[in-house]
């Protein structure tokens, strides 16, 4: 029997991928977003579609008759009004983990993010396990923590709940990562902090969204777990960048700059914007430095035991072909 699901977040890259891969899989799928172009794209693919505001379409109606949510709406980026982020991320997560409980909803797959660990700090081999900072580095970070803690304490027997935290996601719908490192690419000039050495890992998006299915077909040895999902394969920020460049047709020069300066850099331009009107998004944020400077790299065994996940494609190279597009549009 079809298992009937709610995919919040559709119509961003992430949700698309992820509403296609749950149609192959056989599931029924009630597709929520704001982009009408994307709702048109998810109605082809034979998804049932709300397009709105999720507070507005109401929890309780978008949980109705579900038997699983995939949860992947979010604000997802380095800067912001706190308040924003706090709506966005926790409130409405808060909601729909009640909304979900009161329908019988039996499974609760939330879209987390490894940003939790963001710190000025080499750090490879993430576990699980490892601890968060206890000073988030911005309120992406601290609402995506806030939020997993919240699903992560409604698991119970009756109600599987699991937190997937993919990593850097790339795919040809990408809004977010991508279109910001292509920008600076396309510049022909490149900064870069500690000569580029910091290692980063990126995952595919059919990654991600197959990580996010295996949630659900697992969630019994899932249940009440956060998981780290990656595509396994660190590259160092100078070589993505070099890379990216060969794939536009640009030859990108790397700009070398002091860690001092870019730390002094980040927090002033930080302080400042807030006070702007308007607070515009600071040219370099505490954040953004961290995913720059610094090397993040995972432990991918919690994924493997639980999930049978292994990835399945090179992020690397489906970043240099998604390129192109993504910087001509």
């Amino acid at each position: 029997m079809s298992r009937r699901a709610l995919v919040t977040g559709a119509t961003g890259g992430l949700g698309l991928t992820l509403t296609q891969a749950l149609l192959d899989d056989g599931y029924t799928v009630l597709a929520a977003g704001r982009s009408p172009a994307a709702i048109d794209r998810l109605r082809a693919m034979g998804a049932e579609t709300l397009t709105g505001d999720l507070f507005e379409l109401g929890p309780d109606r978008l949980c109705k008759h579900m038997d699983v949510v995939f949860h992947a709406a979010a604000l997802s980026s380095p800067w912001g009004p706190d308040a924003d982020f706090q709506r966005a991320n926790v409130d409405l997560t808060r909601d729909l983990l009640a909304a979900a409980q009161r329908a019988g909803v039996g499974s609760f797959v939330f879209v987390s993010s490894p940003s939790v660990y963001a710190r000025w700090a080499d750090q490879t081999g993430l576990t699980e396990d490892t601890p968060w900072p206890a000073r988030p580095l911005n309120a992406y970070s601290r609402t995506k923590g806030e939020a997993e803690r919240l699903v992560v304490a409604a698991d119970a027997p009756d109600f599987r709940t699991v937190s997937i935290r993919p990593r850097a996601i790339i795919g040809p719908d990408d809004a977010v990562l991508l279109p910001r490192i292509l920008r600076l690419v396309k510049r022909g000039r490149f900064p870069l902090f500690r000569n580029g050495r910091a290692l980063v890992e990126m995952t595919d998006v059919r990654d991600a969204a197959r990580a996010i299915r295996l949630a659900d077909v697992h969630r019994e040895a899932a249940g009440g777990q956060a998981i780290n999902i990656t595509g396994g394969r660190p590259l160092p920020v100078r070589d993505l960048v070099g890379r990216l460049g060969q794939a536009l047709g640009v030859e990108v020069r790397i700009v070398s700059i002091p860690l001092p300066v870019g730390q002094a850099l980040s927090v002033g331009a930080d302080a400042l914007c807030r006070i702007l009107p308007g607070q515009p998004e600071p040219v370099l944020t505490p954040y953004t430095l961290s995913t720059l400077a610094w090397s993040q790299t995972f432990d991918l065994g919690k994924a493997r035991r639980l999930l049978g996940y292994v990835p399945a494609h090179d992020a690397v190279e489906t970043a240099l072909a998604v390129a192109p597009g993504l910087a001509a549009s």
